[in-house]
């Protein structure tokens, strides 16, 4: 039995986890965001590595590279709900442009950056829309932090038909700060999730945008 809780070809398996945490290649937004984008448009799993620190991050154990200091996976589409409802038909290539140039409503990673960078882009999470119910960083600021994507966050991804097996061994024997999920035994799972936390509460505090 595998990493994946399936029987699988070790030579698979080794594959696919190279090519995130030794890519050969890393991917930029502009790569990322044209038509005939280097991404496919099949599920599978992906990489974000950073050649800037985020501040208080805490990067000790991660994975570090000629791309950068690797800090969050993610994966397209999630596994398909328990409750019998469809699953989610998205895939590598609508994700991984949404978290280079979406929100923080739909991206968590943005959410977790941002958070991050708030002083430094002097950008703020606040209640936007007509019902106030969904948080960003507003236009704006969205479009900075999009920006500094652009110039400090690559990518690297892997092709897989059940990318949520991947991620979750992934997850269980390498450190990634950025993410939440299934991820309690990072050393910065407490500091992030506070972090976001507070930042909701004051967006909430705030009227709309």
């Amino acid at each position: 039995m595998s990493d994946f809780g399936e029987k699988r070809d070790d030579a698979d398996y080794v594959k696919a986890v190279d090519e995130l945490l030794n890519p050969v290649r890393v991917y930029s937004r502009d790569e990322v965001a044209v038509r005939d984008s280097v991404v496919p448009s099949r599920p599978g799993v992906y990489a974000w590595y950073f050649d800037q620190a985020l501040p208080g991050v805490l990067t000790e154990g991660c994975r570090v590279g000629d791309a950068g200091t690797l800090l969050y996976v993610g994966i397209a589409p999630k596994a398909p709900p328990a409750n019998g409802k469809p699953p989610s038909r998205q895939h590598l290539r609508q994700r991984i442009r949404y978290h280079f140039r979406g929100n923080a409503f739909g991206s968590t990673l943005r959410l977790s950056l941002g958070c991050h960078l708030t002083e430094q882009l002097d950008i703020e999470l606040r209640r936007v829309g007509r019902s106030g119910t969904r948080l960003t960083f507003t236009k704006l600021g969205e479009d900075m932090l999009s920006e500094w994507m652009a110039a400090h966050a690559r990518v690297a991804f892997t092709v897989h038909d059940e990318p949520w097996k991947l991620e979750h061994a992934l997850i269980s024997k390498e450190i990634f700060p950025l993410n939440i999920s299934h991820n309690i035994r990072s050393p910065y799972y407490a500091t992030l999730r506070a972090l976001r936390a507070e930042h909701k509460r004051r967006a909430r505090a705030l009227p709309v945008a």
